[in-house]
């Protein structure tokens, strides 16, 4: 009997081109979920170059106006173990990135049942083998894979690995498959020198800059995308997405008006009033500043979402010889950088210093006596510079001895205090790098999503675009080679899932 996947298609494009290519290699029943705005989903409805069996568009089966039913939704919890508030309040669709509607309680509870029968109702339908997608960045993308766990169906997804340029395809959102082998695993007995040489050459920093500096920045193409909405888009998803909810014309062009002086005015104040150079012969903990508006902290640390509070929450918790020093991460630019307000209160905390997004991260992990983050990328890099850490969320990497999970602020103090007193392992890293390179794949996320927004979205700048089949066509054969290996790699994953079942 032929398996059945379920694919997670989005304005990411990617799971529809993989997709595409593993069809022609790989003999299953295809599904899709395809979650797009409305000028992209014609070409869902007419397209002819992937076979679906079966597929359905997320947003025609959400009504948000229809009443909840509240016993369903709460039987739903407890059948499934999913804390259905908690996804909800960290959306950033429903709750405080959103400057152009505001939700009212009903409405996301009506949301909620709506996907959660939708979600129950095709899973019992199609009882697929496998789903396939990107690691879950929203609420609605999540409570599908949760409950697809809860159900024991398997799930494929891929997210950016820990090394440059690769990717991991793993069953779990926040752990790799091999890591299982890591007991039994031998150390090569590389030294911390050569372990940072292989830092240096994998780092992903590069490659996350090059996205940054080519992501929304051509002129050009801002002003083809204004052209594109004001003047030929019914913006119909005004009404139909309630992603889209508030989002009219006039206050579309007014927010990226305000949010260009902002971002201007912000950046002023950065260089004006965060500090640019390392003391010499202090003492200190470092907390690296994450994006507010990503996975990693609204999905992965529920609890931990304010950061200035964490910032707050940390200089109440260090020993009396150390300072905290704060640093911006420069990714951030992309959302306009945070609130003056937010910097001004960091730097009234005492005893924290908070640092231009500019400053070495290299040169603050090299002097520090401790990092902590949310579960970003700055704790793994810490073990190579023989400095423990801490984190606040599930990794793929918490489970060397060096770092320290905290799933409370009250433990705060003491695991500060015990991590201090941790000696870093060269051999528990060294087993870790050869599980993350085992499970890593040759391909680039951040060079696609570049590629993907100039080959479709004007740079970025606009998402709810036509999407012709020959557009479509020169994409896929134009990447002809990264698919194909992407794809490859998917099917080696399912067979090796079928082999170990």
């Amino acid at each position: 009997m032929k398996n059945k996947i379920i694919f997670w298609m989005d304005a990411f494009l990617l799971h529809y081109c993989l997709a595409f290519y593993m069809q022609k290699k790989y003999d299953a029943e295809y599904y899709g979920i395809i979650d797009i705005s409305n000028k992209p989903k014609s070409f869902f409805q007419t397209q002819e170059l992937l076979n679906l069996k079966k597929f359905w568009f997320y947003h025609d089966q959400i009504d948000p106006d229809e009443k909840p039913n509240l016993d369903y939704l709460s039987e739903f919890e407890k059948k499934y173990e999913i804390n259905l508030w908690q996804l909800a309040i960290n959306e950033r669709i429903f709750y405080r990135f959103n400057d152009f509607y505001k939700f009212s309680d009903n409405q996301i509870l009506s949301i909620l049942e709506q996907e959660c029968k939708f979600y129950e109702s095709i899973l019992d339908e199609i009882k697929p083998n496998l789903i396939i997608a990107e690691k879950p960045v929203y609420h609605h993308s999540h409570i599908f894979s949760e409950l697809c766990k809860a159900k024991k169906i398997k799930t494929l997804f891929i997210g950016q690995s820990r090394l440059a340029y690769k990717s991991i395809l793993s069953s779990d959102a926040f752990q790799l498959d091999s890591i299982k082998d890591f007991e039994t695993m031998d150390s090569k007995n590389r030294n911390f020198e050569e372990l940072l040489d292989f830092l240096k050459s994998s780092n992903v920093s590069k490659q996350l800059k090059t996205f940054k500096d080519s992501f929304t920045t051509s002129k050009i193409k801002k002003i083809n995308a204004a052209k594109e909405f004001l003047l030929f888009s019914e913006n119909t998803n005004l009404k139909s997405h309630y992603t889209y909810f508030g989002r009219t014309k006039s206050k579309v062009v007014l927010h990226e008006l305000l949010s260009s002086i902002k971002k201007k005015y912000r950046s002023n104040f950065i260089d004006k009033n965060l500090s640019m150079e390392i003391p010499d012969n202090e003492n200190f903990v470092y907390f690296p500043l994450g994006m507010d508006e990503e996975r990693n902290l609204l999905i992965g640390a529920p609890f931990f979402t304010n950061q200035v509070e964490t910032v707050r929450h940390i200089a109440k918790s260090l020993p009396i010889n150390h300072k905290l020093y704060v640093k911006e991460h420069y990714t951030i630019s992309i959302r306009d950088w945070r609130k003056t307000s937010d910097y001004d209160e960091i730097m009234a905390i005492p005893n924290v210093k908070l640092f231009h997004p500019s400053v070495s991260n290299n040169e603050l992990l090299k002097n520090c006596s401790l990092v902590i983050s949310v579960g970003g990328t700055s704790s793994f890099e810490a073990v190579f510079y023989k400095k423990p850490s801490i984190i606040f969320t599930d990794t793929n990497y918490s489970i060397l001895p060096s770092v320290y999970k905290v799933n409370s602020m009250h433990e705060l103090p003491s695991v500060i205090r015990q991590s201090l007193l941790t000696q870093v392992e060269s051999a528990s890293l060294d087993k870790f790098l050869q599980i993350l390179e085992k499970d890593s794949v040759n391909f680039d996320l951040y060079g696609y999503m570049s590629k993907m927004h100039e080959h479709f979205y004007f740079g970025g700048n606009l998402a709810d675009v036509e999407i012709t089949s020959s557009s479509m066509k020169s994409f896929l054969e134009n990447n002809k080679i990264e698919f194909e290996n992407l794809a490859d790699a998917h099917i080696k994953k399912i067979v090796d899932y079928e082999l170990n079942n």
